[in-house]
């Protein structure tokens, strides 16, 4: 770039930069063009909470409203982030903004409406999943507003063509973190990466994990308590019933996954919907072969069956058994299904996927 020509700016707006796989892919693509010479990077920070879990590059500009979200007063809160949001980004006065949540767009789109400030959409969760009326309708009015919706699946975006009247749509996968192997050795340990939350359904793992002949091996969860759920307690009063207790551990979250997925032996994943699942995609850089649920939307875009992995039909626990079982069996294919994994997920490396972004919300303007 021409030293001289003034920098573009680019805004992107979340409402949360906690630990979580949309607020991952939003901190890899804000460092992503904050390391260009040719933008200036703004971040708008607008959810109830705006600490930032992922380390992000030092001359991103970050908004918050000057306010707290009181959730006794809903209403009041929303309506003056609705216009702290206008002022902010007509401030700012960016040449693209990209909004991520599928709860939190129509927030965006609205507060931005009537204005000539190109928006770029993508909901990072199960495309097909009811938000509720409100939320529902609200999505069927303004995405098409949208400059742009970008989809993370195939899937996604064939769902999306049928629910919003719109003609721009992208399918961009998230960028996959390329897990570096270590030395440490491999143990027999089963690993599942997410949130405790119902819909990632670990109690389902933990059921299908007592079923199995492989009393040397551990089932280890690595995540946290999540949306006020408190499944953790349940989980372990569950795994202690089921007495497989002193082989399930409960991890916690952790900022160094890359130990996890690089001394485990197979991953496994039960999440009953998805909107990208990064966590397969990392498990995969790390030469683990994957056992998941064939969930709307994602695994399929990620997991060549019986190659390097299993693709299990929905809530099958008998076949999820069974496929780890044979893996448990037949340490050579989780080695063969491992090394393919890793060979398949090279096409969703960080810099190639955030240019196709870039090539979207810039190149597009």
């Amino acid at each position: 770039m021409n030293q001289n020509q003034p920098l573009k700016d680019l805004c992107f707006v979340i409402h949360s930069l906690q630990a979580g796989g949309m607020e991952r892919v939003m901190s890899e693509l804000l460092n992503f063009f904050a390391a260009k010479n040719e933008y200036r990077v703004h971040l708008v920070l607008y959810g109830i909470k705006r600490d930032v879990f992922y380390p992000i590059a030092e001359n991103i500009i970050i908004y918050r409203p000057d306010f707290t979200f009181d959730n006794s007063k809903r209403l009041q809160s929303t309506i003056k982030t609705h216009f702290f949001l206008r002022k902010t980004i007509k401030k700012i006065n960016p040449i693209s903004v990209l909004s991520f949540g599928e709860r939190w767009n129509s927030m965006v789109l609205l507060a931005l409406y009537g204005t000539k400030i190109p928006v770029y959409v993508s909901d990072r969760a199960q495309p097909d999943k009811s938000l509720g009326k409100l939320h529902d309708t609200l999505r069927i009015f303004l995405y098409p507003k949208a400059k742009g919706i970008i989809a993370q699946t195939q899937k996604a975006e064939d769902i999306f063509k049928r629910m919003y009247g719109h003609k721009n749509f992208k399918v961009i996968g998230n960028p996959i973190r390329q897990i570096q192997g270590t030395d440490e050795p491999r143990e027999n340990i089963i690993l599942m990466v997410g949130r405790y939350i119902k819909s990632k359904q670990q109690n389902v793992l933990i059921e299908i994990f007592s079923k199995l002949n492989a009393p040397d091996w551990k089932l280890v969860l690595v995540g946290y308590d999540h949306l006020k759920q408190k499944n953790q307690h349940q989980w372990e009063a569950l795994a202690k019933e089921l007495k497989v207790n002193d082989r399930v551990i409960f991890a916690g979250k952790q900022e160094n996954v890359e130990h996890y997925y690089n001394t485990s032996k197979i991953f496994a994943f039960t999440s009953a919907s998805e909107g990208f699942p990064n966590v397969i995609g990392e498990a995969m850089s790390a030469e683990l072969p994957v056992v998941a649920f064939d969930c709307i939307a994602g695994p399929s875009d990620l997991i060549i069956d019986t190659m390097s992995g299993f693709l299990i039909p929905l809530n099958n626990q008998e076949l999820f058994a069974e496929k780890l079982q044979f893996l448990i069996d037949h340490p050579s294919e989780i080695e063969s299904m491992g090394k393919k994994s890793k060979e398949y997920i090279a096409q969703f490396e960080l810099n190639y996927i955030c240019t196709e972004f870039e090539q979207f919300i810039v190149s597009n303007i």
